[in-house]
């Protein structure tokens, strides 16, 4: 799920409360408690905060000459920013003896939101270095100190092992600020994205369970009339021939109909104990003469524990899967179907067991991996491809509490990994 762009515009209106705020602790700070050494250097920084805000709301309005500049491209420019402009008013503020460094996790929590990749943990890297530097550097009084005042007294620096107290828990809280927040986004994601995939078939369900009945209404009605034109010509061979052509044709369409409206219909899963490497098993034997000649078949099945799911569904996926891989190695390849217990390596789905099917086909662009599992959207429809495969793989697989991962290299070939949750029984313990 992409967050909306507005949260760029929401960034730059709490900036200017929070510049407003630096000027009123300021002065409340210096002139009303006198427990500020200076207020100037915290006065220039709130100007600054003023100024780069305005810059960055001019950039963003719709009517701004820089109309290619999106809001959601300015996210890391504001958050580092607004961290250059935290640290500055912590470090004028007596950094070490500041209850305001919290607020580092703030930042954190924003870049874990809308920051992709390594980002995130970049930016918190970089910014526990940062205050690493601070910390030791006051400690050590290679710096200038600007401290509180309490009494008229100035609080002292803080003890080496008081600075490396503080700095252990700044840092690690920010990088279980910036773990747990990128990890809620991702399983934010993956439950949008299932939703949308959702929403997206049950509208192809209905559409095509109405077109298939509009065919089959007119159908039953042809049909009996064909018959009775079979009568008729049943002395003629070649009319009577033709006749038989037509209600073979019928029947294809009869069947084709049929199985969409069952496609279309919903259907329970069973959802019990199964064993993955049979329904491999069992898929192998299905593909039967679909496995070229030039294509080679390897199994690589490990012992795994038995995962709560519906087997004939597996199946049905895991099909789905080899005819794509098949298909993506027209001048053939080796073909790979490997079962294995994940453990604790899938943080996500602890305990699952993976199903991997991998070809060394042609691969698939990176622009089409999101695009895959999209209803309709096919690379083969001139090979009678419909597009429908893969959305309907991730429905089912998503039903049984599972996901389907994409991994692929343009020329090496596609792996996709199916990933279940191990059985488990009434006490809730691993079969």
């Amino acid at each position: 799920m992409k967050l909306p762009p507005s949260g760029a515009i929401w960034l730059i209106r709490i900036r200017w409360i929070a510049a407003t705020m630096v000027f009123v602790a300021t002065t409340l700070g210096y002139f009303g408690l006198g427990v500020l050494q200076t207020p100037y250097p915290l006065y220039a920084v709130g100007v600054g905060m003023l100024l780069y805000n305005a810059i960055l709301a001019f950039i963003v309005r719709e009517e701004s000459p820089l109309r290619g500049f999106r809001p959601e491209d300015s996210f890391l420019l504001q958050i580092v920013l607004d961290l250059v402009a935290l640290t500055l008013v912590l470090y004028f503020s007596d950094f070490c003896h500041n209850p305001f460094v919290v607020y580092y996790i703030f930042h954190m929590i924003i870049a874990g939101m809308y920051l992709r990749g390594a980002r995130p943990y970049i930016v918190a890297g970089a910014t526990a270095l940062v205050i690493g530097a601070i910390i030791f550097l006051e400690s050590l009084s290679l710096i200038p100190r600007f401290p509180f005042r309490f009494g008229g007294r100035e609080l002292p620096p803080l003890h080496n092992l008081e600075a490396l107290a503080l700095f252990c828990a700044v840092a690690t809280s920010l990088g279980m600020a910036t773990y747990f927040t990128t990890s809620i986004r991702r399983y934010v994601d993956r439950a949008h994205a299932e939703l949308r995939q959702k929403e997206k078939m049950l509208g192809i369900g209905q559409l095509v369970a109405g077109i298939a009945h509009q065919i089959a209404n007119p159908l039953d009605g042809v049909q009996n009339c064909l018959r009775r034109i079979s009568e008729a010509v049943k002395n003629d061979p070649r009319l009577t021939e033709y006749v038989n052509m037509m209600a073979e044709a019928l029947e294809r369409i009869e069947r084709t109909a049929k199985r969409v409206q069952a496609f279309a219909q919903p259907r329970g899963l069973v959802l019990e104990k199964t064993d993955v490497n049979a329904a491999v098993e069992g898929t192998l034997a299905m593909l039967g003469t679909r496995i070229g000649q030039n294509i080679r078949v390897e199994k690589d099945l490990r012992p795994v524990p038995p995962v709560l799911g519906d087997k004939y569904t597996i199946q049905e996926v895991v099909f789905n899967l080899c005819t794509n891989a098949l298909a993506a190695m027209p001048n053939g390849g080796t073909l790979t179907l490997r079962t294995k217990a994940l453990g604790t390596q899938d943080d996500d789905q602890m305990n699952s067991v993976a199903i991997e099917v991998i070809d060394t086909g042609v691969g698939i662009p990176r622009a089409n991996l999101e695009k895959i599992f999209e209803p309709f959207f096919t690379t083969r429809a001139d090979s009678g491809g419909t597009g429908l495969g893969l959305g309907l793989c991730r429905m089912l697989i998503s039903e049984m509490g599972g996901r389907i991962e994409v991994r692929s290299t343009l020329g090496q070939g596609t792996t996709f990994t199916v990933i279940l949750n191990a059985y488990r029984d009434k006490d809730n313990k691993p079969a």
